[in-house]
């Protein structure tokens, strides 16, 4: 058994900064994403004439960014 240790390759070491920096480019991916879907729902909004729709999508527009 332990020779099978001996030949098992390294394993990489988990880089804390490399974690974090992954999770920041997801976030902010998905926070384009979002923008994106909102952006178009507003659109539409525009069209529909909603405007209470309008209103809480441009609100939610401006929280989140």
């Amino acid at each position: 058994m332990e020779k099978n240790l001996a030949n098992k390759p390294p394993q990489p070491e988990i880089n804390v900064m490399d974690s974090e920096f992954a999770e920041m480019v997801i976030n902010q991916a998905l926070l384009n994403f979002r923008k994106e879907q909102i952006l178009k729902e507003i659109d539409q909004s525009l069209q529909d004439q909603n405007k209470e729709e309008f209103l809480r999508l441009t609100e939610e527009l401006k929280n989140i960014s």
